[in-house]
């Protein structure tokens, strides 16, 4: 396994609608087995393909490390999501301080609905459909966008948006600190 770098909110991958994942094969596979490892090495809780330069219809969660009580049972685990849909949304929304690991050092809080109902395919490609709340749908909905082509900061306002730009500039020029490893900021042709 590898871990790959995380390209940041100002490449163009992120804003792309990703293309459907057409087959398993060993690649899709060790695919599958670097984002996991590059997810973890970056802490975070989900990674979708785009973030690490590739614009498939796939991303990894774990929503686990969220689960810290003793009387909470643990969430849904390691998961793998090929082609995801989003069948329904709930309508009792929840608001949560949102990161990502292509924007790092940047909090923000995003409004999801609670509850939404899914179909995908897991790891072996199996038809998956189910209906999930909590921190996997929190994750869940916030890989999707990726796969979309949005951004968590893209549900800001206009105000907020601007309060940020210093931090979305430091990004952007590559000089902000993360622990894990980011893909080099590419020189802009004049």
């Amino acid at each position: 396994m590898s871990i790959l770098p995380i390209v940041t909110y100002n490449d163009p991958v992120l804003r792309e609608k990703s293309s459907p994942v057409k087959e398993n094969t060993a690649e899709i596979q060790k695919l599958i087995d670097d984002m996991f490892e590059t997810m973890y090495n970056g802490q975070g809780v989900g990674l979708a393909a785009p973030q690490i330069g590739v614009s498939l219809r796939l991303f990894v969660t774990d929503s686990d490390p969220f689960i810290s009580d003793e009387d909470q049972e643990t969430d849904f685990g390691p998961m793998v999501f090929v082609n995801p849909e989003i069948i329904s949304k709930g309508q009792e929304t929840s608001s949560f301080d949102e990161g990502c690991l292509s924007i790092p050092g940047l909090r923000e809080p995003v409004t999801r609905p609670e509850t939404i109902k899914i179909r995908f395919q897991d790891r072996n490609f199996e038809h998956q459909e189910m209906e999930i709340s909590g921190w996997l749908s929190r994750i869940f909905q916030h890989e999707y966008d990726h796969i979309e082509g949005v951004l968590f900061i893209d549900y800001l306002g206009s105000f907020r948006k601007r309060l940020i730009r210093s931090k979305l500039q430091l990004v952007e020029s590559g000089k902000a600190p993360a622990e894990y490893p980011l893909v080099p900021k590419k020189e802009l042709i004049s």
